[in-house]
């Protein structure tokens, strides 16, 4: 990486963190951009180009996470299937404790200001239809089935986001960090043998009963 490249990646993580102290104090939604631009230095309009919408301010990992999920697909072994290869990135999450990962003490105040802002979950959401569209830019390409591309992205994508989701959920449960931790890649591997095997994997703890034929109500 170029001085010129590592000057404007710190300039971005500058801002960034500057926006979400402010974010932290007052709440996303009663911060301006503007603001943030005076307490970070710089004008409102550099802010924009590092940021073209606020909420990326806060969720500023995305690009970073896009990247990462097109090196990781790309760069496989040869011969090695694209779930494999994801199921492997997800366990170094944990290991190294990302935040990507979702593992981290501190994820519960940002989980904290990201459900008190409607705007911040809208994103979110938007976000995840932006990491189908690659999923399913790069499956095409490999495959050259778009179709099946597709609805293979859209699964994958569904699946990333119920392993992020429930360690959020268990750390605004109040579960303690190193236990969320510790049980994560277990939850990786769940998720992902789903996946592989569909609802087959969801295998009942015990035989649901028959249900009776008739209870006198038919009509």
């Amino acid at each position: 990486m170029g001085l010129r490249e590592e000057k404007k990646r710190a300039t971005r993580r500058h801002i960034s963190d500057i926006a979400t102290g402010l974010f932290a104090q007052r709440g996303f939604d009663n911060v301006t951009v503007a603001e943030v631009a005076e307490a970070a230095g710089v004008s409102k309009m550099t802010v924009f180009n590092y940021f073209p919408r606020k909420e990326d301010l806060f969720l500023d990992r995305h690009d970073d996470r896009l990247r990462e999920l097109e090196r990781v697909i790309r760069e496989r072994p040869g011969g090695e299937d694209v779930t494999t290869a994801l199921r492997r990135y997800h366990h170094e999450l944990v290991a190294q404790r990302h935040a990507l990962a979702g593992t981290r003490p501190g994820t519960v105040g940002f989980l904290s200001i990201l459900y008190a802002s409607p705007a911040l979950i809208t994103r979110t959401y938007e976000q995840s239809r932006e990491t189908a569209d690659l999923l399913a830019t790069l499956l095409a390409e490999e495959t050259g089935d778009p179709v099946a591309a597709r609805l293979t992205a859209n699964l994958v994508a569904a699946t990333l986001d119920s392993i992020y989701e429930h360690a959020c959920r268990r750390m605004l449960d109040g579960d303690d960090p190193n236990d969320v931790h510790r049980d994560q890649p277990a939850v990786i591997d769940r998720a992902f043998d789903l996946l592989e095997n569909g609802l087959s994997a969801a295998k009942p703890r015990r035989s649901r009963r028959r249900a009776p034929r008739g209870n006198g109500s038919d009509r």
